[in-house]
């Protein structure tokens, strides 16, 4: 009777089970990575989308009130309150300075 455990150079086809354990947490722990990079990824592409979108609707808003009154808005509340703008006071702060009464203001949003 020939066994091939008894063969000098034989490796038997089972892995230990601790080593499969650790690969497949490996995998996981590397998908898992992927994942939250990914969805982190979209999240600040998102929050920067948001924050262009901000800028083109002020801007638009500071054009259409001079459009429509003739000067520009005194203040971000007149500007909000005439054209309508909302956003998230929370994820953006807007700097609205008045260079004069019919000068184009400065306009600066920053992310916070």
């Amino acid at each position: 009777m020939f066994h091939r455990k008894n063969e000098r150079f034989y490796h038997s086809r089972r892995s230990h089970p601790l080593r499969n354990l650790c690969l497949s947490l490996l995998i996981f722990l590397c998908v898992c990575g992927l994942f939250f990079g990914g969805i982190s990824h979209l999240s600040a592409q998102a929050k920067q989308e948001q924050k262009n979108s901000l800028e083109n609707a002020l801007w638009r808003g500071v054009s259409q009130y001079y459009a429509l009154e003739g000067r520009y808005p005194q203040s971000l509340q007149e500007l909000k309150d005439t054209c309508g703008i909302q956003y998230d006071t929370d994820s953006f702060f807007v700097d609205y300075q008045i260079a004069g009464a019919n000068l184009l203001p400065d306009i600066t949003v920053i992310e916070r």
